[in-house]
C-alpha cells in the first residue's frame, strides 16, 4: 500500500484540533482498516493473494471516498486534477512496465508516497508554525526525516536496479562515521525545532541533511541486497505514513502506515535471513566484504554443453523435475512458455514442480508474480525450506536464469562473499540442466561451481528461445 495519494486529501481534511469524524466516515474508516488487515492476511498466501489484493485496493479506495465527503473539505479543484494527473500516470506506468522494471517501480513508488509524506509534514509546519506544540513538532520532524530519506534512498536503489547508477557498493574512507555526522546533525536540526518551532530557518537544513543521509545509506548497499532494500524502504515509508496520521490526526492513517512498516520490517528480516545477510549490516549501508576465486579457477575447462534436443530427452524420461526459475527469465519473459512447457510434461505424465528462492528476481516475491502471470498452479510452487531435502529424489532440475541462489560456494566455501546464505541444493539431483546466455556471474559478482559440477549441463541461449526450443523438440518426439 502507498499512501501518498490518500496523504494529500487527508491534510485537505484534518487539523490538530479538528472537530470529530461523522459517523458514516468513521464506519467506512473502520471497514478500510479491517480490509487492510485481511489484505495483510491474505496476501501471505499463495491461493489467497489475489484477493489480499483485492482487499486492499478496496479498502484505500473507500478511504479515499470517505475522505471526499468530509465537510471539512470545501473545494475539490486541486484534489480532482492532482488525482487525475497521478491516476494518469499510475495506468502509464503500469501498461508500459515490463515485468522486469517491477521492482524498479516499487521503488519509485516507496520514493514518491514518502515524498508526498514529507511534503504534508512540511506544509503543516509552515502553515502552523506560530502555534505547533512541541509533540506536533517532534511528529512532523520524525515523518519528514523518514519521508525525505525514503524518497532519496528510493530513488538511489531503482537507479541500481536500473543500471543507470552502478550495481557494485560505492564505499569511501570514513563512510561510517560521515554518515553518523549526517544522522546526528538532522537529530540536532529537530531537537532545535522542537525546543523552537520559531526557528523556520532551521527547518531547509534539516530537510536537506534528511535527503542526503537518504542518498548516504543506500549507496554502499550493492545490487544484491536490494530486494532487502526495497523491503526496508517499504517500511520508512508506512512509518513515515503513520507520523503523519498523528500530524493531521487521522487514525486510519496511523493504523495503514504501522501496517505497512511492521510488515516491511519484518519482510525485511526474512530477507537477510535468506540471503544469511547481518539486519544492522543492511540497516546501515555497510557492504559485504568481497572475496572469491576467479572463474578461470572454478571453470577450467570444465563445463559441458547441452542442446534442446538432449534436454527434451531428459525432460520425458523423467519421473520428477522441478523447474528453477531466476531473474535470466524474467529479462526473457519466458513465463508464458515456461507454463506450456509444464502443461506438456504433466500431460506426458512428467510430475513437475516449481522451486522458488525467497530472493530470486530483484524483489520479494517477484518469481512468484512472474508464475502467477502464466497461470501456474500455486499447489505447483514450493518455497526453499519445502523442497530442499527432496532436491535428491529429483531425475531432473532445470534451472532457467538463476545463479547466486543455486551457488553451492554460500553451502561449501566459507571465504565466499555469500558465504552462509541458504540456497536451493539443485546440485544433489541427478542432473541439472541449466539455461544462461553465458557464464557471466549474478549479482554477487562471483563464479558459481555449479556449472562445472558432473551433473550440470549448460543450454547457453536467452532463456525464452531455449524453452521454445525444448517445447518444440518434445512435440516433436
Amino acid at each position: 500500500m502507498h499512501w501518498g495519494n490518500f496523504a494529500i486529501i487527508a491534510k485537505a481534511a484534518f487539523y490538530p484540533h479538528a472537530a470529530g469524524l461523522p459517523w458514516y466516515v468513521t464506519i467506512i474508516y473502520l471497514a478500510a482498516a479491517g480490509s487492510f488487515v485481511l489484505s495483510l492476511k491474505w496476501l501471505s498466501s499463495h491461493k489467497t493473494a489475489r484477493l489480499g489484493v483485492k482487499a486492499g485496493e478496496i479498502g484505500m479506495a473507500a478511504a479515499i471516498i470517505a475522505t471526499l465527503f468530509l465537510p471539512e473539505i470545501r473545494q475539490y479543484n486541486w484534489i480532482f486534477i492532482a488525482g487525475i494527473a497521478g491516476a494518469a500516470v499510475g495506468i502509464l506506468l503500469a501498461v508500459l512496465t515490463p515485468m522486469t522494471a517491477v521492482p524498479q517501480q516499487t521503488a519509485l513508488s516507496h520514493a514518491f508516497g514518502a515524498l508526498a509524506a514529507a511534503l504534508v509534514g512540511t506544509a503543516e509546519f509552515y502553515s502552523h508554525q506560530s502555534h505547533l506544540t512541541h509533540f506536533h513538532t517532534v511528529v512532523i520532524c520524525v515523518e519528514s526525516l523518514l519521508g525525505y530519506l525514503t524518497f532519496t534512498g528510493s530513488l538511489i536503489a531503482a537507479g541500481k536496479l536500473q543500471e543507470v547508477l552502478p550495481t557494485r557498493p560505492i564505499v569511501f574512507k570514513f563512510q561510517n562515521p560521515l554518515n553518523f555526522i549526517i544522522f546526528a546533525l538532522a537529530i540536532a536540526a529537530a531537537v532545535w525545532l522542537a525546543i523552537d518551532p520559531a526557528q523556520g530557518i532551521v527547518y531547509p537544513v534539516f530537510i536537506a541533511l534528511a535527503l542526503l543521509f537518504g542518498v548516504m545509506l543506500i549507496i554502499p548497499i550493492g545490487g544484491g541486497d536490494m530486494p532487502t532494500v526495497i523491503a526496508l524502504l517499504n517500511s520508512y515509508a508506512g512509518l513515515s505514513a503513520a507520523a503523519m496520521g498523528f500530524v493531521v490526526n487521522n487514525k486510519l492513517l496511523i493504523i495503514g502506515g504501522a501496517l505497512e512498516g511492521s510488515s516491511g520490517f519484518i519482510l525485511s528480516m526474512i530477507m537477510c535471513k535468506a540471503m544469511n545477510r547481518s539486519f544492522i549490516n543492511v540497516l546501515f549501508g555497510q557492504a559485504q566484504a568481497e572475496k572469491a576465486a576467479s572463474s578461470d579457477d572454478v571453470y577450467a575447462g570444465r563445463i559441458k554443453n547441452t542442446t534442446a534436443e538432449e534436454v527434451a530427452d531428459f525432460l520425458t524420461s523423467a519421473r520428477r523435475v522441478v523447474i528453477v526459475p531466476g531473474y535470466g527469465l524474467a529479462v526473457a519473459q519466458a513465463q508464458h512458455v515456461t507454463g506450456e512447457l509444464f502443461e506438456l510434461l504433466e500431460s506426458r505424465g512428467v510430475d513437475v514442480q516449481f522451486a522458488i528462492h525467497p530472493v530470486a528476481g530483484r524483489m520479494p516475491g517477484h518469481m512468484n508474480v512472474l508464475l502467477a502471470e502464466a497461470d501456474i498452479p500455486y499447489d505447483h510452487l514450493h518455497e526453499m525450506e519445502e523442497i530442499n531435502e527432496q532436491f535428491g529424489e529429483v531425475d531432473v532440475v532445470l534451472v532457467n536464469g538463476a545463479n547466486d541462489v543455486v551457488n553451492p560456494d554460500a553451502r561449501e566455501n566459507p571465504n565466499s562473499p555469500i558465504a552462509g546464505m541458504p540456497i536451493l541444493n539443485v546440485d544433489k539431483a541427478r542432473t541439472v540442466v541449466v539455461i544462461k546466455r553465458s557464464l557471466s556471474p549474478g549479482f554477487a559478482g562471483i563464479p558459481n561451481p555449479l556449472f562445472a559440477c558432473d551433473n550440470c549441463l549448460m543450454l547457453f541461449s536467452d532463456g525464452k528461445a531455449a524453452t521454445t526450443e525444448i517445447i518444440q523438440q518434445i512435440k516433436a518426439q
